[in-house]
């Protein structure tokens, strides 16, 4: 470590280029640092020398970040939250914290289980700030690195079938909130519809896949493969609203957790189908780093999700009553 250099570096100035980078405006951003203009003029050309770069052109709408920094946005937001985690009480109180949570989530939490915790969230806390991040296959790493403070998404309940889709590290912690199954969503009228709905006539489908956690295998390719059987995947998307409203206009079948499927049969008019052959249910499943384990803040919301759990519970199972 060279304590020399870091010595010589102004962590104001890191955090006047932070604030550039969001705003690329100067008069917004003196605004929001409580700043007058030529203090963040001046801070701008510390930055420029500090960098050795321009780091910002001018142009008729604003500021335009040079390549330089674009690379230094990402790892200015790291070192950022981090201080930020340094500054905040040892004892979290809600109610005048403005503590600004980082949550990964896959994209079928957001209309199934955060409408659930959210509410509850805000209203025992109502300055604090929630910036969400996609799933993707480095989140386990970003929560290691104290980027990410939670995560939500599918999880394979039985070790071996995690094995082979996703096994999270042995310092991420986990709870479980809710079990989904697997369901089939194919539009209106699909040839597949005119004929008994049959593991046969599902794998004579073309199917819609969406890429989880960068794989694009789910347990249902495993488990079929042992089969000696495999689905006809068509096309691959990054996200499941993108895969169903392929459904609405083509013949491609979409297998995705039960209660997205129920949700988007409603909104894009898509007829719901079991899936034709027994397979185990996933686990939406919350992630934290082991030595957050007794973080105040990361505790407190932990608490309420773990409250709301039993009621989310108790919704999935009467959903599935249904």
């Amino acid at each position: 470590m060279n304590i020399e250099k870091l010595a010589r570096i102004d962590l104001n100035l890191l955090v006047c280029l932070r604030v550039l980078i969001e705003e690329l405006n100067v008069t917004r951003t003196a605004h929001r640092l409580c700043l007058s203009q030529s203090a963040v003029s001046k801070n701008l050309a510390k930055l420029r020398n500090q960098f050795d770069d321009a780091l910002f052109i001018r142009h008729a709408h604003g500021l335009k970040p040079t390549p330089k920094a674009l690379f230094l946005k990402p790892k200015l937001e790291i070192i950022i939250n981090q201080l930020e985690q340094l500054t905040q009480p040892e004892v979290f109180l809600p109610s005048c914290s403005d503590y600004r949570y980082q949550i990964a989530a896959v994209e079928s939490v957001y209309p199934l289980i955060l409408p659930h915790f959210l509410p509850e969230i805000f209203k025992q806390a109502p300055q604090v700030t929630i910036s969400t991040h996609a799933w993707a296959d480095d989140t386990f790493r970003r929560i290691q690195r104290g980027e990410i403070d939670l995560g939500i998404t599918g999880k394979d309940i039985d070790i071996n079938d995690a094995k082979l889709t996703m096994l999270p590290p042995s310092d991420i912690c986990e709870h479980e909130i809710y079990r989904d199954r697997q369901m089939c969503l194919v539009r209106n009228n699909h040839p597949a519809l005119k004929q008994p709905w049959t593991l046969n006539n599902y794998l004579a489908q073309r199917h819609v896949q969406v890429r989880c956690d960068g794989n694009e295998r789910w347990l249902l390719d495993y488990r079929l493969a042992d089969m000696g059987k495999e689905r006809d995947i068509g096309i691959t998307v990054p996200d499941f609203n993108s895969a169903a409203s392929l459904c609405s206009y083509t013949d491609f079948i979409f297998t995705a957790p039960s209660h997205f499927v129920e949700l988007a049969s409603k909104q894009l008019n898509l007829t719901m189908l079991p899936l034709p052959m027994e397979f185990p249910p996933m686990a939406y499943t919350l992630f934290w780093h082991r030595d957050r384990e007794n973080d105040p803040a990361l505790s407190w919301i932990r608490q309420i999700i773990n409250d709301k759990t039993i009621d989310l519970r108790s919704f999935a199972a009467s959903a599935q009553k249904e």
